[in-house]
């Protein structure tokens, strides 16, 4: 099968197509390596690798009409990502994550392929009950412009399956982390304190709670939805075992076998209090499960950033 792995030189995206070389697939990435982070970092994720790169813009009917060429399916990745940055750039995320996906999405409609679409669980919004997020709840009131952008992403997924047959997956991922993260997430914020000796940035009292997801668990999920294609579903990808920010901290520090400083800062703007998993319906759809628990990610994301410095 050949694929075309959209924003393939991202983190996510880096690690699915070594993924599909492995299992014998054809890659095809488009990305426009954009400055959202170092652009030789995402060159990075792609060293090595036999594929077919188109460097291009999704918002080019033209890149994406020569990315599109010979494939067998799509996944989805290119978007800009990070709620916090959206506030700042609400225009670029509307213009790249919306308008983009629905270039896409018309290039797509003249050979409908099945395509695996990467939303987020930001649209479920701020939640205050104690209950694991379902497919099911309501996605009405997203609280960030990126939130909102994944969430007319899902929308223009669903109407391009309506009227014009796509066989769409569009999975909500559960902050993805692991090695080569990108550098603005918690997660790597943490890890690279912790090991350089420094304060970590703790925003709010440490008692959110966050379900993080290991990106070999998002890519086990990714490759499942592809060999699976079906009429348009949303499903959770995430660990369905939240933790406390504090209680974070403390596996980071076992993580990296030394004690951490902690720093507080104020609750940011568009973060939301908690974010649990339901993954019962990709279970269901996909027979998938995630397989990698928080003490084990953590260590194998420590022993990457150690060799990468």
């Amino acid at each position: 099968m050949q694929v075309l792995v959209t924003g393939g030189a991202g983190f996510i995206g880096g690690h699915l197509c070594r993924a599909l070389l492995r299992r014998g697939d054809e890659v095809t990435v488009l990305d426009s390596f954009d400055d959202a982070y170092a652009p030789e970092m995402k060159r990075g994720n792609l060293e090595g690798l036999r594929l077919r790169l188109v460097e291009g813009d999704l918002r080019d009917g033209r890149a994406v009409d020569a990315a599109l060429e010979g494939a067998d399916a799509v996944v989805h990745l290119a978007a800009r990502a990070g709620v916090r940055e959206s506030l700042a750039s609400p225009l670029l995320y509307e213009d790249v994550n919306v308008r983009g996906t629905l270039t896409l999405l018309d290039r797509m409609r003249r050979r409908p392929l099945p395509l695996v679409f990467a939303s987020s669980s930001s649209v479920y919004g701020r939640r205050e009950d104690a209950h694991a997020f379902t497919e099911n709840d309501d996605t009405g009131r997203p609280v960030s412009p990126y939130a909102a952008s994944k969430r007319a992403g899902e929308l223009y997924c669903f109407a391009a399956h309506a009227d014009w047959g796509l066989q769409t997956h569009a999975l909500r991922f559960f902050t993805v982390y692991g090695p080569r993260q990108r550098p603005s997430m918690a997660i790597a914020l943490f890890l690279q304190a912790a090991l350089q000796g420094q304060p970590l940035p703790i925003f709010g009292d440490g008692s959110a709670l966050r379900d993080f997801t290991f990106v070999d668990d998002v890519v086990d999920a990714i490759l499942a939805a592809l060999d699976r294609p079906g009429a348009f579903q949303t499903l959770n990808v995430g660990s369905g075992a939240p933790i406390r920010l504090d209680a974070l901290v403390d596996a980071i520090e076992r993580a990296v076998g030394r004690p951490v400083l902690r720093h507080h800062l104020p609750d940011q703007p568009g973060d939301v209090p908690r974010t649990h998993a339901d993954v019962r319906r990709a279970a269901a759809v996909l027979g998938w499960q995630p397989r990698v628990q928080m003490e084990e990610g953590l260590r194998r994301t420590a022993t990457a950033m150690r060799a990468q410095r």
